[in-house]
């Protein structure tokens, strides 16, 4: 057996991006418009576009619409610095995010206005096309808006940290390892063994066994971090991190 502990995740290869940093991201989005501040909200707004893009299409709007309301939503945000209004101590950031959305719909008026906002703001690209195709399976299963705001919000942080745990592993230069392991990750069914793995990596079963915990083990370290980019204090990502749980067990 190797008794090599290199891991790509390990001492002061770890990449930057695993630092905690509770509602960081936030707070630096409300800030004065800076570069840095135009990054942050850029981030957010990639990060929840689609759930809030779900949830007012299960309200009953139509995609251009949806799109259009969306789009308003995150001008609103810029507009009025609303990011900067949120306070830690009110709860989660997904949270305040959905009732801003709502007050939002509730006060918007004109719909037909909604595609001219911006301010000369670039917002987020909403891809239509492929959030139509991804909402497909999802709306057939009857959820309600909040459940499914909840739920989308879930699978969209497991994507996040996916994305997270990649960039970890191709930086270390192990990105062909991370494609072929990833299958093992969340613990599904599969239908390849690690001894087939262990063939393609050219390493033995043992060795594929003990990527694959320290994969799991630095999956979980992804998803508290991008928990804790929304939440006030570090007791409350495991709060965070038990809802996702339940959430995605529903």
């Amino acid at each position: 057996m190797s008794t090599n502990r290199e891991d790509s995740t390990s001492g002061e290869n770890r990449p930057q991006h695993f630092a905690t940093t509770h509602w960081s991201v936030v707070l630096t989005a409300g800030q004065e418009e800076t570069h840095k501040s135009a990054d942050a909200m850029e981030q957010l707004c990639r990060g929840y576009w689609y759930p809030l893009y779900a949830f007012v299409r299960r309200l009953g709007h139509a995609p251009h619409d949806a799109q259009d309301l969306t789009q308003g939503f995150f001008a609103h945000l810029l507009e009025t610095n609303l990011v900067g209004k949120a306070q830690r101590e009110k709860g989660k950031f997904r949270s305040f995010l959905l009732a801003s959305l709502k007050n939002f719909i509730a006060s918007e008026r004109d719909r037909a206005q909604a595609c001219k906002r911006g301010g000369g703001w670039i917002l987020v690209s909403l891809d239509e096309h492929a959030a139509e195709h991804r909402l497909t399976s999802e709306l057939k299963q009857g959820l309600d808006p909040e459940t499914l705001y909840e739920r989308t919000w879930a699978l969209t942080v497991l994507e996040q940290a996916l994305n997270l745990l990649e960039q970890d592993y191709v930086a270390a230069g192990k990105g062909p390892a991370f494609h072929q392991l990833q299958v093992f990750l969340l613990g599904e069914k599969v239908p390849l063994t690690y001894s087939a793995v262990a063939e393609g990596l050219g390493t033995s079963e043992g060795a594929v066994k003990m990527l694959v915990q320290r994969l799991r083990q630095r999956f979980r370290e992804c998803l508290r971090t991008v928990v804790a980019n929304t939440v006030a204090t570090s007791s409350e990502i495991d709060e965070e991190l038990r809802h996702l749980v339940q959430v995605l067990g529903n």
